[in-house]
């Protein structure tokens, strides 16, 4: 039997991995442009670091991580999300002690074991950046402003800015005592997995796929009644600099994002354009995740931005995906003579950075250039001993027909000069 990809998992294939190259080539440039530098880390952690970080009450560590024993005896998982591992590499490399802030981006494969459906695979990729350092609201806004100027560079439109606060550990309580109060009313109507978290995290319940339990989710406390001065203060500041900034949001007091980690501002920019899998990018500050995993406290947030989500996005925004430059010269050749010379001129147009190709399968001069054709090559010439002698190539513009003639000694640098 023919071995097939694992479900959940997708090929690239050509064109779309020279489209989602240049989609993360963009990525990466507006987190340059904001200061922030790539960070690589391991696909695979020790187990604790995930269950520590994200919480034992999300729907990821309790139902979706890929877990498994190594040789060692130790516990392993292939990451499901990229910021515990960076918070890990920020603390264990001594991150900071550096300048502040730290600032840090990366383009990584994921891995959680759901449901595969439209935008959304057991493997994904997601771009995320990482801030570390600032406490104020300023660093909340620019990191939004980063993410909405994205969007603009990869011309996605339609999307909408969601804003919530969900405080802070010295507010939370009593939102928390307020949750659980009110859903302990509603017990018998919650799902198992709510049950669960009514004990542990209310507010995870607020959070629950199942339509009843939103239902019921939908008149629950709102977490903004509850904050206490601080968090108060950070989000109206937030709001201000959007607004100084011209970027609209609305307030959505029921986005609790899928961690555990989240402090204070979180936030979603959202679409209808794909339908129920809507958020296309999400993120939000987690100033108690670096001591939560060994280090002093250190202020910090960032996000995260599902790749294949956001293809789903440009191909229903009808944004023209990158495609990769077609071949600029083919080189049609007749005899060893011609491969030869062919080779040559190949080699040295590719070390101007232009695409040049010659055959390689012994072809006929006709199906030489039906494959040029195929390859939508801009120019091709044939190349023969007969031509070699003559000390002229002629070179054809596809799209007119249009011939030139160049001198086979330096073939490839005039070729260069006047026509690439």
């Amino acid at each position: 039997m023919q071995i097939q990809a694992i479900k959940g998992t997708l090929d690239a294939l050509p064109p779309r991995g020279h489209t989602l190259r240049a989609i993360e080539n963009t990525l990466l440039t507006a987190a340059a442009d904001y200061g922030y530098s790539e960070i690589r880390t391991p696909v695979f952690e020790a187990t604790e670091l995930f269950t520590r970080g994200m919480g034992g009450t999300t729907d990821v560590v309790q139902k979706e991580m890929y877990s498994f024993e190594d040789k060692g005896g130790r516990s392993i998982t292939l990451r499901p999300e990229g910021t515990a591992g960076v918070v890990r590499a920020f603390l264990e490399h001594g991150l900071f002690n550096e300048a502040m802030p730290q600032k840090l981006s990366y383009i990584t494969s994921c891995y959680r074991y759901e449901k595969p459906q439209a935008g959304r695979y057991r493997e994904f990729h997601q771009f995320g950046v990482e801030c570390f350092g600032a406490a104020g609201p300023a660093v909340d806004a620019e990191l939004i402003a980063m993410v909405a100027g994205i969007f603009r560079r990869l011309g996605v439109q339609g999307l909408r800015l969601e804003l919530n606060s969900i405080g802070c550990p010295k507010c939370r309580p009593a939102y928390h005592k307020a949750l659980a109060e009110y859903f302990a009313a509603r017990k018998g109507e919650l799902c198992p997995t709510c049950l669960e978290r009514l004990e542990r995290n209310p507010m995870r319940i607020l959070d629950c796929k199942s339509p009843v339990c939103g239902a019921i989710a939908k008149e629950a406390p709102v977490g903004l009644d509850y904050l206490c001065g601080d968090c108060e203060e950070h989000f109206d500041g937030l709001k201000s600099r959007l607004t100084d900034l011209e970027i609209e949001y609305k307030v959505n007091p029921r986005i609790v994002r899928g961690l555990d980690y989240y402090t204070k501002t979180v936030f979603e920019f959202v679409t209808d354009a794909i339908g129920a899998q809507g958020t296309v990018c999400g993120g939000g500050r987690y100033d108690g995740l670096v001591e939560e995993l060994g280090g002093s406290p250190v202020p910090a947030l960032g996000f995260g931005m599902g790749l294949e989500r956001l293809e789903l996005v440009l191909k229903a925004c009808g944004q023209p995906l990158p495609e990769p430059e077609p071949c600029l010269l083919y080189l049609v050749t007749v005899g060893e003579e011609g491969e030869s010379f062919a080779a040559k001129a190949c080699e040295y147009l590719r070390g101007k950075g232009s695409r040049a190709e010659y055959d390689l399968m012994k072809r006929s001069v006709k199906a030489q250039m039906k494959y040029a054709g195929k390859i939508a090559a801009k120019y091709t010439a044939v190349v023969g001993a007969d031509d070699l002698a003559a000390g002229k190539i002629r070179v054809k513009r596809m799209a007119d027909g249009e011939i030139t003639e160049l001198p086979a000694e330096a073939f490839a640098q005039s070729f260069a000069q006047g026509l690439s």
